[in-house]
């Protein structure tokens, strides 16, 4: 990219060495005429010592895009080649990370190394900035651009440049194995057994007993009648299907700040695995969050890297902290290992949001989600308005279960009980070991 001045001399230096060369010439003061014309011989080779040191320095970032796992380091190089034949004095070299990656403690990025340097060039030399990043905790990561300083010997001259554009980072969810999953839709003839019969399932078989009045013809046992005499029924255990639409809530306002990032990431680890659960058993899953992707939200706001001064340079190339998206990110349940990772995928890049609220994302992807599964709602605060649409919700058909994710078992009792009362299945996510068993209780229909 192309460099840029954070300024030039000031009108006052010109001017003084405008009155200087004048000054000689008027009174005949050789000498002042010689420091005038030094002066300004010294100004143009700044200037051109600047110019030619900003765009001769050329970087190339040596790794691309990844997708790495929660403990994994990644390797960051950025090679920077002087393809002038002057020597480059000095370069300042930056390779620029977002502040909440390192802002926590462990942060999300460990970094092991030098990523901000001052390095020397001779003509046709090439260095290299190299550091390491340990990958602490989920997210999608913007690791650059690099940033590059240079300027004259006097410091009359300032040169800043972007030099490599930035690559990204996805650090994918923990996936924690379930001890098992019985959390069933009001859809019949599944995986899970029930305890209540809402329609036998004839593909398991529980029993036979003696034929009572109003028993269908179809479930007489005729191999038990002809050895006893007497008429025996089959008796089916009830069952559902196990799919599950996950609706995780990450709006700022039922998700604040001082959890963060504990809750948040506990909540989608927890959606992640139970995803990965349900894959494996063959089950459909599927996604619905007023949360925040990353990615689309750098591919609209974007970054530039073309101004004169390093600090809106730093600013600028920065990934952007703010978004007015009022669509919920939705993913239709299926199953397979390609709605998998398009799942974790996205569960890795969610964000916090100040978008759409847990009501207004219940009214905009209800449409959307399938009939077939059971809506897994997950959420840290659940305010009237909230409870109020996970209610309504029930009451117009759907097979609703809340996991409540908060540390404090009295927040949990306050926010389970309505919903208990209202015969919605609730679970306590604690912490992290809590998410193994979180989803054991069966849904009772």
């Amino acid at each position: 990219m192309t460099a840029t001045d954070s300024g030039r001399p000031s009108f006052a230096v010109l001017a003084g060495v405008c009155a200087l060369l004048l000054a000689g010439m008027l009174f005949g003061a050789s000498l002042w005429v010689l420091a005038a014309i030094a002066a300004a011989i010294l100004l143009v080779a700044n200037a051109y010592l600047a110019k030619t040191w900003s765009t001769s320095v050329v970087a190339v970032r040596s790794s691309g895009d990844v997708e790495l796992k929660i403990g994994s380091r990644v390797d960051v190089q950025i090679n920077l080649t002087n393809h002038s034949r002057l020597p480059v004095l000095w370069v300042l070299v930056e390779d620029l990370l977002p502040h909440r990656a390192t802002m926590f403690t462990p942060p999300a990025l460990a970094v092991d190394g030098d990523r901000i340097q001052v390095i020397m060039l001779w003509a046709g030399q090439t260095k290299a900035l190299s550091y390491q990043m340990t990958c602490n905790r989920r997210g999608y990561f913007q690791i650059g651009p690099t940033v590059l300083e240079t300027g004259d010997l006097m410091g009359l001259y300032r040169r800043y440049r972007v030099g490599t554009q930035p690559q990204y980072i996805t650090v994918l969810p923990k996936i924690v194995a379930l001890s098992t999953y019985e959390v069933g839709s009001r859809r019949p003839i599944g995986e899970i057994r029930m305890r209540e019969n809402v329609m036998d399932d004839p593909t398991r078989l529980r029993g036979i007993r003696r034929y009572q009045p109003g028993d269908p013809m179809r479930s007489v046992h005729w191999a038990a009648t002809a050895r006893t005499g007497v008429l025996h029924s089959k008796i089916y255990e009830p069952s559902s299907i196990a799919g599950a639409t996950l609706l995780l809530d990450l709006h700022i306002d039922t998700n604040p700040r001082i959890q963060e990032p504990v809750r948040s990431d506990l909540a989608i680890t927890a959606a992640a695995s139970i995803a990965y659960a349900l894959h494996d058993a063959g089950e459909p899953f599927g996604l619905a969050t007023n949360g925040r992707d990353a990615a689309d939200r750098i591919r609209t706001e974007g970054w530039v890297g073309d101004y004169r001064v390093r600090d809106e340079v730093t600013s600028a190339a920065s990934m952007q902290s703010e978004s007015d998206r009022l669509r919920p990110i939705l993913q239709p349940a299926s199953r397979g290992p390609v709605a998998l990772r398009e799942m974790v995928g996205t569960l890795a890049r969610l964000e916090r949001t100040d978008g759409l609220t847990l009501p207004e994302l219940l009214t905009e992807s209800e449409s959307k989600i399938s009939s077939e599964t059971t809506v897994l709602i997950i959420l840290q605060q659940c305010p009237e308005a909230s409870l109020a649409s996970i209610l309504g919700l029930a009451k117009r058909g759907w097979a609703v279960a809340v996991i409540i994710n908060t540390h404090d078992i009295n927040d949990y009792s306050a926010m389970a009980g309505p919903m208990i009362a209202g015969r919605i299945p609730t679970f306590h996510l604690a912490s992290e070991e809590a998410i193994m068993d979180v989803c054991r209780q069966t849904l009772t229909r």
